[in-house]
């Protein structure tokens, strides 16, 4: 007789055989191979999140789908690493059926918050409250077809980068790149000048949070091919100039925490950065760059194409799913029709900037 049921375990507790059989099921959906929905992604926001968990959905024994999710209070949950996460969802064998609120329920859930949904989560995808535009890098053809595309694209962008390079060079001293960097004092640098950016911003400052810093680190210090941290820095004169800290798989790069020194900012380090990792990301078998959703010029003129990402959640019936509704969805109703208004979102984006002015002072 066929039995089906669901386990809720911690994802420490997924052993070489649970991860073997997660990547083989993300395999056969054919969808991207995203590295925030491997099981090394959810594993390390465990030991960051008290509160991670993974549904392990089995058939006579068989595990057909894997579910990450954090638990909060009142049972309200949000997708694995929810803030820091690009790219969300559930793993489940093509052609299962169920319903999401009886997903929910084996794991205790009132309500499961995502922002990031990718496309193709037909248990989900009906519950988005709003579609959102990712820029995507297509390097599947080479940097040297992209290159081509960029140039005919937009050939003034290209130039002026190769132009202040060459400035970098021969004002600062000899640029130096490193894609694979394994350079502690560089990430520091980078979180720094990210954090100072996030203030300067009006924004949260994510790594004055504990658990993503520490998160950072746990990647940042992974070996795992299928998904580890990625530091790549630009150097000048034997100094960071400008650094990013990704998380790769074996054929997607996302574009996760990128940040340059202000003192050099005249030279565009991180667009030269960028350029470079490019590169060496076509060399190391990546065949698409993920970019992150939220608007910035320069995605504009380096994405190739665009990927729909969803936002919303699944909630229950019951004191859990009404607490949700009532402290979550005016915000988010709020934000969603600010976004849906330039004027508006411009506005706001000044206003937080001179905020971020404000407390630097």
């Amino acid at each position: 007789m066929e039995r089906k049921r669901i386990l809720v375990v911690r994802p420490d507790e997924l052993g070489p055989s649970e991860h073997k059989a997660w990547r083989h099921l993300r395999a056969e959906s054919g969808a991207p191979e995203n590295p925030f929905l491997d099981p090394v992604f959810t594993t390390a926001v465990g030991q960051v999140s008290p509160g991670a968990r993974v549904a392990v959905l089995q058939d006579d024994g068989t595990p057909v789908g894997f579910f990450p999710y954090e638990k909060g209070p009142l049972g309200q949950g949000r997708a694995i690493g929810l803030g820091v996460s690009d790219s969300q969802g559930v793993v489940l064998r093509p052609g299962i059926r169920l319903d999401p609120r009886t997903l929910l329920a084996a794991c205790a859930l009132s309500s499961w918050e995502f922002d990031n949904l990718e496309a193709g989560q037909d248990l989900f995808v009906p519950h988005a409250v709003e579609e959102l535009a990712d820029p995507v890098i297509d390097l599947d053809e080479g940097y040297g077809h992209y290159v081509d595309g960029l140039r005919a694209r937009s050939p003034g962008f290209l130039k002026q980068i190769l132009v202040k390079e060459r400035r970098l060079a021969r004002q600062v001293g000899e640029v130096r790149f490193v894609y694979d960097a394994r350079d502690p004092e560089a990430l520091r640098a980078l979180m720094r000048w990210k954090s100072a950016q996030y203030r300067r911003t009006g924004r949260r400052d994510r790594f004055a949070q504990q658990w993503i810093t520490g998160l950072v680190d746990l990647l940042a210090h992974g070996d795992d091919p299928e998904c580890r941290g990625l530091l790549s820095v630009l150097y000048a004169d034997g100094r960071p100039v400008a650094a990013h800290f990704g998380l790769r798989s074996a054929t997607v790069l996302s574009w996760w925490f990128p940040a340059y020194d202000r003192d050099h900012g005249r030279y565009s380090p991180g667009l030269v950065l960028q350029l470079r990792m490019l590169e060496a990301a076509a060399a190391d078998g990546i065949r698409m760059v993920d970019l992150g959703t939220g608007p910035a010029r320069y995605k504009d003129s380096l994405k190739t194409r665009e990927l729909p990402v969803y936002e919303g959640a699944v909630v229950r019936a019951g004191p859990g799913g009404a607490a949700y509704r009532l402290g979550r969805e005016p915000a988010r109703a709020a934000r969603r029709f600010v976004r849906g208004h330039p004027r508006l979102a411009d506005a706001a984006r000044r206003a937080l900037t001179q905020l971020g002015r404000l407390r630097d002072h």
